[in-house]
């Protein structure tokens, strides 16, 4: 085991310096998590793959749970998630699809995450993580990303004042 997993939190009150993420994140708890996508952007090591993965076991068991990286989104791909989709999951009967270095996805990944995620499920949950860095890029390029966004609820990583926490 990696030393970043060995110390990843494991519950809510783990996560340190991210107050006005986890604010966003209880609100959203108390309104439902499923049918939702979310996009969370920081910088490296603000614990962006740690609240993804928090988010995703509120409604789904760990087998229902998939982490992807971005680049591994082809349209066949992305045509078996939409059916996986359908199915409920086991346990909490939700699913949850984590996809990491969102600004790796492809103009066609794109235009299929928009189809799904305007009839996503209500027991399924997309969790995008991507570098503040690597989410400017996704705008700059040629990729028009800003329609997938619109679809998320955003939840942005402070970078402030991280070092005495995590020491502590």
């Amino acid at each position: 085991m990696q030393l970043h997993e060995q110390y990843r939190p494991a519950k809510w009150a783990d996560v340190v310096a991210q107050d006005k993420a986890l604010e966003t994140i209880e609100q959203l708890r108390k309104r439902g998590l499923a049918g939702r996508a979310y996009w969370i952007a920081g910088q490296s090591g603000t614990g962006k793959t740690t609240i993804a993965k928090l988010l995703a076991a509120e409604i789904a068991e760990a087998l229902c749970t998939d982490e992807l990286d971005a680049t591994e989104l082809t349209p066949l791909r992305l045509r078996q998630i939409e059916q996986e989709m359908s199915l409920y999951g086991c346990g909490k009967n939700g699913r949850a699809y984590i996809i990491n270095e969102a600004h790796g996805l492809s103009k066609a990944a794109i235009r299929q995450l928009l189809v799904m995620l305007e009839r996503l499920p209500r027991h399924v949950m997309v969790i995008f993580t991507t570098t503040s860095e690597g989410q400017d890029s996704l705008f700059e390029d040629n990729i028009d990303a800003h329609p997938l966004l619109s679809r998320c609820q955003e939840i942005a990583l402070s970078r402030r004042d991280l070092a005495k926490p995590f020491a502590d």
